[in-house]
C-alpha cells in the first residue's frame, strides 16, 4: 500500500516538473505578427496594442520582417518619443532581424526612413519582465534557474517516495 502512495506521488511530482519545465521555454515573437514592420494602418496605435498583448521575458527573441522600404532601429527612450533617428543604439537595414531579449529592460524601435516613425507611427516598444499582470500565462523564461531547481526537488523526492 505505502508502495502503490509512493508511485502516486513520485507520478503528480512529475507531472508538476514536467509543467516548471514548460515554463522554460523561450518563445519567437514576429514584430507586428501578420501585419509585420510596416507602416501601420491605424498608425502607432497597431504596434502598441501588438505588443501590450505580449508577455516578453528574457529568453524570448522578437524578429522584425519587412519588404519594401524600411530599417529598424533600436534607441532610447527619449528618442523613441520624438522619433529621433540620430546615434541609435543599433540599426539594421536588411529583414529579417532577430533580437534576443536579454535582459529585463524595457526596449525602444523605430524606422529611419522618411517620417515612417514620426509622421506615421512605425514604432514600437517592448517591455520586458517586470511587473507583469499576466505572470499565470506560463511564459516565464526569466528565471530557468528556479525551474531547474524545481525540477531536481520534485526529482529527488520522487525517488525518496518511490524507493520505498
Amino acid at each position: 500500500m505505502a508502495n502503490q502512495m509512493g508511485l502516486h506521488i513520485g507520478c503528480l511530482l512529475l507531472v508538476v516538473a514536467v509543467a516548471l519545465l514548460k515554463g522554460a521555454a523561450a518563445d519567437n515573437y514576429t514584430v507586428g505578427d501578420d501585419l509585420g514592420w510596416t507602416i501601420p494602418p491605424a498608425g502607432s496605435i497597431a504596434y502598441k496594442t501588438w505588443a501590450n498583448k505580449k508577455n516578453f521575458q528574457i529568453g524570448d527573441t522578437i524578429v522584425f520582417n519587412w519588404t519594401g522600404s524600411h530599417t529598424v532601429a533600436e534607441v532610447s527612450e527619449a528618442n523613441y518619443g520624438n522619433c529621433t533617428k540620430s546615434n541609435p543604439l543599433a540599426l539594421y537595414d536588411s529583414s529579417p532581424v532577430p533580437i534576443p531579449l536579454t535582459s529585463n529592460l524595457t526596449r525602444y524601435f523605430i524606422c529611419t526612413v522618411d517620417n515612417h516613425c514620426s509622421g506615421l507611427g512605425q514604432k514600437v516598444t517592448i517591455k520586458i519582465g517586470g511587473d507583469d499582470d499576466r505572470w499565470w500565462e506560463g511564459n516565464s523564461a526569466s528565471s530557468p534557474t528556479l525551474n531547474i531547481a524545481a525540477l531536481l526537488f520534485c526529482s529527488a523526492i520522487a525517488a525518496f517516495f518511490l524507493s520505498y
